[in-house]
C-alpha cells in the first residue's frame, strides 16, 4: 500500500472515530444521523461503528403556523377572523410580500413600549392596517415577528393582541 493511499485511509478512520465518538457521547447504542435538503431527510443508524440502515424519507411539509406557539406567557388574543377587514387584507399582503401602501410598511418595530416578547433589534417588523376615513396611516398596525407570530394594535401601539389562525 502506497503511503499516500494509507494516509488517506487514516484520515477516513479519524472522521469515523470522530462521528462515532460524538455520536456515543449523546448516549445509547443505536444513534441516527440525518441530513439533507428541505424536503429529504437521509437517515442513517449507526451501531457500534457500523452502519446498518440507510434510508431516504420524503419530509412531508410542515403545518401552517400562526407563530403562537413561539410566545410564551398569557398574553391577549384575537382570532383573525374578528379583525377588521383591512387587518386581514394586511396580512394577506405581508404572506404575498407585499406590495405594500406605505413606505414605513416592513420596517423594524423596536418594541420600545416593551408591550410584546422581548426579542433582539429586527425581530419585528411593522406594517400599515388602512384607517377608512383618515387622512394618514392611522393607529391601527400589524406587527410581524420571525417566528410568524403576528400582532394586531387599532391604538397605536398602547396595546397589542397576539392574531391566531391564518386569513
Amino acid at each position: 500500500m502506497s503511503p499516500r493511499l494509507r494516509r488517506l485511509l487514516s484520515a477516513v478512520a479519524s472522521v469515523v472515530l470522530l462521528v462515532v465518538l460524538v455520536l456515543a457521547s449523546r448516549g445509547g447504542d443505536d444513534d441516527q444521523v440525518s441530513s439533507g435538503d428541505a424536503g429529504t431527510t437521509v437517515s442513517t443508524t449507526i451501531t457500534d461503528e457500523t452502519v446498518v440502515d440507510e434510508t431516504v424519507v420524503e419530509a412531508s411539509p410542515a403545518p401552517a403556523s400562526d407563530g403562537s406557539e413561539c410566545v410564551e406567557g398569557d398574553v391577549e388574543v384575537i382570532e383573525v377572523e374578528l379583525l377588521p377587514a383591512e387587518a386581514i387584507d394586511t396580512l394577506e399582503l405581508i404572506e404575498a410580500g407585499g406590495p405594500f401602501p406605505y413606505r414605513q410598511d416592513g420596517s423594524t418595530f423596536q418594541n420600545r413600549e416593551q408591550l410584546l416578547p422581548q426579542h433582539e433589534r429586527g425581530y419585528y417588523e411593522e406594517y400599515t392596517v388602512e384607517t377608512p376615513g383618515s387622512d394618514d396611516r392611522g393607529a391601527r398596525r400589524i406587527v410581524a415577528g420571525d417566528c410568524g407570530d403576528r400582532w394586531y394594535t387599532d391604538d397605536h401601539y398602547d396595546s397589542f393582541s397576539l392574531i391566531v389562525g391564518e386569513p
